[in-house]
């Protein structure tokens, strides 16, 4: 049975799309290739009792138009503010703690310099500022230079607006934006702790160290969001991150859409050069007028289209874009909660400190930089960075009584070991990271029961992202706005007429956000006069 939208994958932007799409009157079918929704955003039973966010842990830049157009909440999505935010123990007892309370924060980083917590307040205004100069263009399709619409000059003067309001902090808003998290932040604060634990922003999932220039618009897109509550605050979805898809999917089948899984899609049918339909693996064909794809801009137009079908130039921009990441994430089972150098008291149950996100191999700037200099080098290194995060210390359905669930994202590492690799690496890596939990909260590795352990291969191999790359491509200053996800192509569309991208490969890019979902389901309400 054919359709009007055929959407290739059931991500979170692919099942935003179908739900608006749907909801508008038109006939959707989505199909998924793995036996769950979500892509990258799901929660998996990956040993019995125990429920782990295997991919995506927190959410922080889920749009409030998301939020509000698909009623999530009433779709049973519950979401669960942690503050702190975040807790940075070093192995001398002292700890940085940040979260929603100013004085408590002022109190936290005094410890480390006066000086630091008399400037922190001002930084947080400016990041703030910042974001809400900027935040109109994550819910809107970038700007066309060269077709411009009449919104794309309104939001440009709005943004310019309110840069220009920052008068005297212009130049420090500038070099966040333009510069690299390293000058930023050593140009505000003396600490290192404090320079540390703020800079691991910046490299999530990026291939690159603090001191690469575009690493301070990383920086300002992770703390863009006020999905916990307040500026910068993340939270955890109760059931984990796989609640958030099944929020999404059911606003999308009320709204009529079709959903299926296993199912994955071999390639996108052509008539005279414009999108028909898509073929699935076992052969099925289903025509579709419009076929929107949730995969990345390669697997998508070389992998399903084709480069024969494909302009030249495009193909060219294509093969050049950087997949690289370095991320590796650790699922793990607890016994028991971790106690913290320097801490006294009951450890088995949840308090302040294991509510955020723990920072380990932050402590300075330069344990940042060493450690993506390894990777570089295509070595393992030894004191990568680590977010530790604990979500079943505020969220009771994840693992049984007393039990818990850990997340460990790790960053950098190569794709490819030089001189072995990562079948061969990948559990003593693994014994890597937790021995470094250890220097701050001893006896942590004891208390794993259970493990996984997956590598950028292990990341593409299983969710299909290609290099490991968690935001469908590298979200450097060359790959924002309308240059994502290459130069010459249009918001969303593709050379393929009736062919849209709908990913975190498209602007605004990567992170739990669906607003790269909700673009293009504009964009082709909009083409298609609805």
């Amino acid at each position: 049975m054919g359709c009007e939208i055929a959407v290739i994958g059931g991500g979170h932007n692919g099942l935003v799309a179908a739900a608006l799409l749907a909801g508008r009157g038109l006939s959707v079918r989505v199909f998924e290739r793995r036996e769950r929704l979500g892509g990258a955003c799901v929660t998996e039973e990956l040993w019995p009792g125990f429920r782990t966010s295997r991919a995506a842990y927190v959410v922080g830049l889920l749009r409030p138009a998301v939020l509000r157009e698909l009623d999530l909440g009433r779709h049973g999505l519950v979401l669960l503010p942690r503050d702190p935010a975040s807790h940075t123990p070093l192995p001398d007892g002292r700890r940085l703690l940040l979260g929603t309370d100013p004085a408590a924060n002022a109190h936290s980083i005094a410890q480390f310099s006066p000086r630091d917590a008399e400037r922190y307040p001002a930084y947080e205004a400016l990041l703030d500022r910042l974001a809400c100069s900027i935040e109109p263009w994550l819910d809107a399709s970038p700007p066309d230079p060269i077709r411009p619409r009449v919104g794309d000059l309104g939001r440009l003067a709005r943004v310019g607006w309110a840069l220009l309001r920052l008068r005297g902090e212009l130049p420090r808003a500038a070099q966040l934006l333009l510069g690299s998290a390293r000058a930023a932040l050593e140009g505000w604060f003396e600490s290192e702790p404090l320079r540390g634990t703020l800079a691991t922003d910046s490299v999530i999932g990026a291939w690159a160290p603090p001191s690469a220039p575009g690493t301070g618009y990383v920086l300002l897109h992770h703390v863009m969001g006020e999905t916990g509550g307040a500026r910068g605050v993340w939270a955890y979805v109760r059931g984990g991150m796989g609640a958030l898809s099944e929020a999404l999917a059911a606003a999308a089948r009320e709204a009529g859409a079709e959903i299926e899984t296993e199912a994955p899609v071999r390639r996108v049918l052509l008539r005279d050069g414009r999108a028909a339909g898509v073929e699935l693996d076992d052969g099925r064909v289903v025509e579709a007028e419009t076929v929107v794809s949730n995969a990345d801009p390669v697997r998508t137009l070389l992998g399903l289209v084709g480069p024969d079908a494909l302009p030249t130039d495009v193909v060219r921009d294509l093969d050049a874009l950087d997949f690289r990441s370095g991320s590796l994430k650790l699922n793990l089972a607890l016994g028991a909660l971790p106690r913290f150098v320097g801490t006294t008291g009951n450890a088995a149950e949840p308090g302040p400190l294991h509510r955020g996100t723990i920072h380990v191999g932050a402590r300075t700037l330069e344990e940042l930089e060493e450690s993506f200099e390894a990777a570089r080098r295509g070595r393992l290194p030894d004191r990568p960075m680590i977010e530790l995060t604990l979500p079943s210390a505020i969220d009771d359905s994840l693992a049984p009584p007393g039990r818990h669930v850990a997340s460990l994202f790790v960053q950098h590492v190569p794709f490819a070991p030089e001189e072995t690799t990562w079948q061969a690496a990948r559990e003593s890596f693994g014994d890597r990271c937790l021995e470094l939990v250890d220097e701050v909260a001893p006896g942590f590795s004891a208390s794993v029961l259970h493990r996984e352990v997956l590598a950028p291969p292990d990341l593409e191999r299983v969710f299909a992202l290609t290099g490991g790359n968690l935001f469908h491509g590298a979200m450097t200053l060359d790959r924002l706005l309308f240059l994502r996800p290459v130069p010459g192509l249009a918001p969303y569309r593709t050379p393929i007429p009736g062919l849209y991208l709908c990913g975190a490969g498209t602007h605004p890019g990567g992170g739990v956000m669906g607003a790269c979902g909700r673009n293009a389901a504009r964009e082709i309400l909009r083409d298609l006069n609805r």
